[in-house]
């Protein structure tokens, strides 16, 4: 059974063998299993609000089935889907698009693979702020690129700075991906951040960049700032959202890219090949969401930002959590370097995985390690649980490293 084993492994392309498996989906598996054998765990790993989808997009999709909306979507979505993008991107971010520049997905993380196949060719460089969403990395490896990874730290709230982008770039550097809000720092950058990242910018005409605003929503500090606001910036920006997040939609599987016209055209040809056009009762439901007022998801907003204020305190009465404030998203991400070398209950903790682990297994409560985000010090924290389960997980947290 063994020898067959290693045969059939070898069946598998080097591109698979060589991928790292989603560590926010690798906890969560973790946790699943953990509580079919009988454990109270608490999940703080992954990004999914706790909140019900709202009453008046469920109704809409209602409607849709009503309606018989049952066959094939347009690759790149239904029109009245476009044009409430289209609707939502001026009202939100005063980012003028056509449909032509249009493409809905299943999900903003297709659309993310969807451009990095469409624009990166082998030994294209890719400039990534550390730490970045799980996916970033592994998806330009999928597309033959190189991920260059600009390490930032707690002392400036995660972002990379003017002089740390003109410092990573070369002459084989294509693009920069970047999110604001951050996943997984929950970290900002300002109209005058981003102004700064596109000066530097203006002197390499031929970097694209994805700007991932997921969690635009989300957002504790005021106005969300687009590279793409920038005229200069505007036919270099790829900008990704998607209604996962701020809408409660995870399951939903609907994201979408405002993108110069022949990225577009691109990101519509590849997925014509691979998935073709996104549910059809969900894109119907989405039109609902993006031409309601923001206003009607603004309770769960508040919301979260109750959840952040108590798990800072929280975090705060337990020694050697390092945690600035973050701007957005609903997730924490504390520097636990305090602990590496230590021992807890006879187990060595030498990195942020072993910490992580050291968390499922002594106080039942799953976190993400700082290392699937390219950070080595730290872990995530996922604030998208109830009160209960926040209070309740950071008692156990303290007690395991007290």
């Amino acid at each position: 059974m063994k020898t067959q084993a290693l045969e059939m492994s070898t069946l598998l392309s080097d591109r698979v063998n060589q991928l790292e498996a989603s560590a926010t989906l690798a906890m969560a598996a973790k946790a699943r299993e953990l509580r079919a054998e009988g454990k109270d765990i608490i999940g703080l790993s992954l990004g999914e609000p706790d909140f019900n989808t709202p009453d008046f997009i469920k109704e809409a999709a209602i409607q849709a089935i009503n309606d018989n909306y049952n066959s094939y979507t347009p690759v790149d979505g239904y029109v009245e889907l476009k044009d409430a993008i289209i609707l939502k991107f001026k009202r939100d971010n005063n980012l003028q698009y056509d449909r032509s520049q249009i493409v809905v997905s299943t999900g903003a993380k297709q659309s993310l693979y969807n451009i990095a196949q469409v624009c990166i060719n082998p030994g294209d460089e890719v400039i990534l702020p550390c730490p970045y969403w799980v996916s970033y990395s592994d998806i330009v490896k999928l597309s033959d690129g190189i991920p260059v990874e600009v390490k930032t730290s707690i002392d400036n709230d995660f972002k990379m700075t003017a002089e740390q982008l003109e410092a990573a770039i070369t002459p084989k550097t294509k693009m920069i991906w970047y999110s604001s809000p951050c996943n997984p720092s929950g970290s900002i950058y300002s109209k005058e951040e981003l102004r700064a990242l596109a000066d530097v910018l203006q002197k390499h005409p031929q970097i694209i960049v994805v700007s991932d605003e997921i969690y635009e929503h989300i957002n504790y500090v005021g106005e969300h700032a687009s590279m793409a606001q920038f005229e200069d910036m505007y036919n270099r920006t790829v900008t990704v959202n998607g209604v996962a997040k701020a809408f409660a939609m995870t399951g939903w599987r609907i994201g979408y890219i405002g993108a110069p016209a022949e990225i577009a055209r691109a990101c519509n040809k590849i997925q014509g090949q691979v998935t073709s056009g996104a549910n059809c009762i969900a894109q119907r439901a989405v039109i609902t969401a993006l031409e309601a007022p923001v206003s009607k998801i603004k309770y769960m907003v508040d919301e979260f930002k109750d959840r952040r204020k108590l798990i800072l305190d929280l975090l705060s009465e337990i020694p050697g959590f390092e945690c600035n404030e973050p701007e957005g998203a609903f997730y924490v991400f504390p520097n636990i370097s305090y602990y590496f070398g230590k021992n807890l209950k006879n187990k060595t903790i030498n990195n942020a995985t072993d910490f992580s682990l050291y968390l499922l297994e002594e106080a039942n409560v799953a976190t993400v390690t700082g290392d699937a985000f390219g950070d080595k010090n730290c872990i995530r924290i996922s604030y998208a649980a109830s009160v209960s389960e926040i209070k309740e997980a950071l008692k156990r947290i303290k007690e395991a490293v007290s």
